[in-house]
C-alpha cells in the first residue's frame, strides 16, 4: 500500500502522526475552513508580510494563541491510554491535493515553531489546527498584507 503523500509532508513540518485515527473527530471540515476564511473573520493577531521578523513574530503569535485556547494543553496530563497530551492535536494536512480532507491526529514535540517548520516544508505558513475534542480552534491564514492567526470556538 502507498503511503500517502500528507504523512510525508506532516513529518517533515515535525509532526508525529498518532496511529488511533479513530479515537479523535474535529469539527466538520468546511465549517473549520469558515471559521478561517469566512466574510466576518477577525483575527487574534496579525502580523505585516513585510516586517523584516514575520516569521519569528508569526510563530510566537500562533505559539500564544495556540497555548491561550488550550489547543494542544502544554504540559497536561498524557490522559488515558496517552491521548490528550502535551502537544497532541488535529490538522488538515497543509497544501493538501485530497479531495476529501481529513483531520489528522499528530503530536507536537516542539510546538513554538510549527508556522516556520511548515513554510519551509510547503512555502506558506498556513495551517489549520484544532484540539482532540474538536472544540478548540488556532489557524494561520495568508491575506494580502498580514499573517492572521485565527481562534475560534466550536459548541
Amino acid at each position: 500500500m502507498t503511503r500517502p503523500a500528507w504523512r510525508d509532508l506532516l513529518e517533515r513540518c515535525g509532526l508525529h502522526v498518532l496511529e488511533d485515527t479513530a479515537a479523535h473527530h474535529g469539527p466538520p471540515v468546511l465549517a473549520a475552513i469558515r471559521a478561517v476564511a469566512g466574510y466576518e473573520v477577525r483575527p487574534a493577531a496579525t502580523i505585516p508580510l513585510a516586517s523584516p521578523d514575520a516569521a519569528a513574530e508569526l510563530d510566537r503569535a500562533w505559539h500564544l494563541h495556540a497555548t491561550d485556547t488550550s489547543l494542544h494543553a502544554p504540559g497536561a496530563d498524557p490522559g488515558p491510554a496517552g491521548h490528550g497530551g502535551a502537544g497532541e492535536f488535529l490538522i488538515l494536512p497543509p497544501d493538501s491535493k485530497a479531495t476529501d480532507p481529513a483531520w489528522v491526529p499528530v503530536r507536537d514535540t516542539n510546538p513554538g515553531d510549527l508556522p516556520s517548520r511548515i513554510a519551509e516544508a510547503t512555502g506558506s505558513p498556513e495551517c489549520i489546527t484544532v484540539s482532540l475534542d474538536g472544540r478548540r480552534l488556532c489557524a494561520v491564514s495568508e491575506e494580502e498584507y498580514d499573517y492572521w492567526v485565527v481562534r475560534h470556538t466550536f459548541d
